[in-house]
């Protein structure tokens, strides 16, 4: 079995998880989630934690417990806690704003940069140069902020465009005359 699905998932309190067959059910202060555990694993719900095991001792059913192990700790961590990823604008003239279900960019464009917030996910403006996405399901947290960074990734000479809060951009030299 895999080393991540030896160690079980307390449940913490004010979560409520249902095991029908193949489908995990979490239920929160954030809302509900539900994962389809592939049918080579067996998920287990006994005094307050989650157990994984394996039906056959394949490679695959080896692999995928502590898969659906991951997976449905960030179910618990999702409905529980929430998710929250930051980034950071760099650069003179560069914006952001939130206003209702969209977030304008002004990223030195020609023309603002309007961006529809996908439901289920939340993101606020502290300040003119942060962005904060927080969400429940970690995957869409993730990949709305990764979309939000591809409108303007931090290019190597002066580090100008969106880039995630503690990363590290490699900057390179200018030409020399």
């Amino acid at each position: 079995m895999s080393r991540i699905a030896k160690y079980p998932i307390t449940i913490p309190q004010g979560v409520e998880v249902n095991i029908n067959g193949n489908t995990v059910t979490v239920k929160g202060k954030n809302g509900e989630m539900k994962h389809q555990a592939h049918h080579l694993v067996t998920v287990i719900h006994e005094e307050g934690q989650l157990r994984f095991g394996v039906k056959n001792n394949s490679k695959p059913a080896k692999a995928l417990s502590g898969t659906t192990r991951a997976l449905i700790q960030n179910l618990v961590t999702g409905v529980s806690e929430g998710f929250e990823q930051k980034l950071e604008i760099v650069g003179v003239g560069y914006r952001a704003q939130s206003q209702g279900k969209k977030l304008n960019l002004t990223l030195g464009f020609s023309h603002p940069v309007d961006f529809a917030i996908p439901e289920g996910i939340t993101i606020e403006t502290p300040s003119q140069t942060e962005i904060v996405v927080k969400g429940m399901d970690k995957q869409m947290v993730g990949q709305v902020a990764a979309n939000i960074r591809s409108f303007r990734p931090p290019e190597p000479y002066k580090g100008k465009g969106v880039k995630y809060a503690g990363e590290r951009i490699i900057r390179k030299e200018a030409k020399k005359a």
